[in-house]
């Protein structure tokens, strides 16, 4: 086996595991908190590293369920999806587009904030109303995925049995 291989699979196994799914989940979370919050523009250095961090555990999260959005999307296309998991498909690709435009739009906004170029603010505006949509649409995601959230963080349902 090529160490490219053996790499490739390392990373696919560190990625599937419980531990990582969580642990990614709640520094996205922490992080896309922190971006929220109100900083006077002496602080924009500081809204620009925990965005970049922000996206960085986005772009993780997306990774970890890649194969998820995938066969979803499969099912989607062939109109093969239940109303439930196709309204969570729905929400989940609005997500990624909101995100996506609020993390290419906050990176063209530097040339705003940081260099005063007049021309950028147009692209600052349209970075905070992505976000605020993509916030919405977290809290709609978060709210579809509760019985995913407790599985991965082995919070058994009232009706499980337990084993012992």
């Amino acid at each position: 086996m090529s160490a490219n291989i053996e790499g490739g699979i390392i990373v696919k196994v560190v990625l599937s595991s419980r531990k990582t799914k969580i642990i990614v989940d709640i520094l996205m979370t922490i992080f896309m908190i922190l971006s929220f919050v109100r900083w006077e523009d002496s602080n924009f250095a500081f809204h620009a590293i925990v965005g970049t961090a922000c996206t960085l555990f986005f772009t993780l999260h997306i990774c970890i369920h890649w194969k998820w959005l995938k066969a979803v999307t499969k099912s989607f296309i062939g109109g093969k999806l239940g109303k439930a998991l196709a309204g969570k498909y729905v929400v989940d690709v609005l997500l990624i587009i909101a995100w996506g435009v609020s993390i290419i739009t906050g990176f063209i906004a530097v040339g705003y904030f940081v260099f005063n170029v007049e021309s950028m603010a147009v692209f600052g505006g349209i970075h905070g109303t992505s976000a605020n949509i993509g916030l919405v649409l977290v809290i709609i995601h978060v709210f579809q995925h509760i019985p995913q959230i407790k599985s991965y963080m082995g919070i058994k349902n009232k009706h499980q049995k337990s084993i012992a």
